[in-house]
């Protein structure tokens, strides 16, 4: 039987991971449950009040929206990967870190908001081909794909991934792979099944965009996401093609709510990367606490305390731990850390064929905690810990 400490620990535990279900049902994995992405009158804006215009190139794995068609794509699962391109503007009034977007099912205003202004679905993959390979083509040749997590509407994707691409100055074209998650807290379950049944999808669409004009293909994957993408690029490995044929770029694992132990034999049938593979963690991440306890108190690889584990899988692992976040989940820090994500920029704008293996001094990994600390004027730590070394970047206030 339990003795009486032992039953208060565990009422204290369960106390915690109710404070963090409740924080997670009030913001979600991305920030809000999924609503109308389209307007549902067109609400004009002057272009001064606009900052920029993004075109979302989409791929996905969820059934088109039936009964809210503003929505684009539900949450239900298709059996076919289905593709679009949704128009999304900028406000000028936008704050790096932000997205800034109408509350609720209220109507975006384009000055005040990002705006989805246009949808445009494609009928299949081919048509989906020439649309990308064209903007491929115009944006000479970088890509890149971005795989959102748990608990995120179609629109929460589109929206950060428009926001990622905002405020790094990301130079070339950007592609949704939107898996089927139900956008709902309740839903975790169901979104571990989905992100399964999406993987093939994944490595097909990655294997559609090597074959356009592309000269790099950037992954960037959040929260559960990291599952998806490192399920595609470990059956992109198994058929002799882990480098998309020379065409893989940068691999940016953020959070990942992978069981350690499974990372850890995807990365041994994957094998050390030949291009800049880096995992994003932070221990004060809420929402992977949840995850850990709903997974029977297997830590996962975003919430990870031995960094040189990881390395040793030939990853470099930045320990983001001392570094802010925009939620209280500290969930998204390489997106909503107005630095972290700027910084992110800098090194997305440098091709990954031109990246060494190993950040050296002034590289921009390595500048992440300079640019930090410079600017917030406080003392901040990131440890990055690499193949080869450990780097312990500390700046001081002023």
């Amino acid at each position: 039987m339990l003795g009486r400490e032992g039953i208060r620990i565990g009422f204290m535990r369960w106390k915690a991971l109710f404070v963090v279900a409740i924080a997670l049902s009030a913001t979600g994995c991305a920030g809000s449950n999924s609503h109308d992405l389209l307007n549902k009158t067109a609400i004009e804006a002057p272009a001064s009040a606009i900052a920029a215009t993004h075109d979302i190139y989409v791929a996905t794995t969820r059934e088109a929206a039936k009964t809210e068609p503003r929505q684009v794509f539900a949450s239900e699962r298709s059996l076919r990967t289905q593709y679009a391109r949704i128009d999304v503007s900028v406000p000028k009034i936008h704050q790096v870190g932000q997205i800034e977007r109408a509350r609720g099912r209220a109507q975006s205003d384009p000055a005040k908001h990002f705006t989805a202004t246009r949808a445009t679905l494609y009928g299949n993959a081919r048509e989906f081909e020439q649309a990308v390979g064209a903007d491929i083509a115009r944006s000479d040749g970088r890509v890149l794909v971005f795989v959102h997590g748990y608990n995120n509407g179609f629109d929460d994707g589109v929206y950060r991934l428009t926001q990622i691409v905002q405020d790094t100055n990301y130079p070339g074209t950007p592609v949704l792979f939107s898996w089927a998650s139900a956008g709902k807290t309740t839903g975790y379950i169901y979104d571990k099944e989905s992100a399964n049944a999406a993987r093939d999808d994944l490595e097909a669409t990655l294997r559609l965009l090597a074959k356009t004009k592309a000269k790099s293909i950037d992954i960037i994957a959040h929260s559960m996401g990291n599952w998806v993408a490192m399920e595609a690029l470990r059956q992109l490995a198994i058929t002799g093609d882990r480098d998309l044929s020379g065409k893989l770029g940068y691999v940016v694992l953020a959070s990942p709510d992978i069981d350690v132990d499974v990372f850890k034999k995807q990365m041994m049938r994957y094998g050390k990367p030949d291009r800049p593979f880096t995992v994003l963690l932070s221990a004060d991440d809420r929402a992977l606490q949840l995850s850990t306890f709903i997974s029977g108190a297997k830590p996962r690889v975003g919430d990870y305390g031995n960094a040189s584990d990881l390395a040793q899988y030939g990853v470099t692992v930045v320990d983001l731990t001392k570094t802010e976040s925009g939620d209280r989940l500290n969930h998204a820090k390489f997106a909503d850390n107005p630095l972290l994500v700027q910084l992110l920029g800098k090194q997305l704008r440098t091709p990954a064929a031109l990246a060494e293996a190993e950040p050296a001094s002034n590289q921009p990994i390595e500048q992440l905690g300079t640019g930090l600390g410079q600017a917030v004027g406080s003392v901040a730590q990131i440890v990055i810990t690499t193949p080869f070394k450990v780097l312990t970047v500390v700046t001081g206030g002023q």
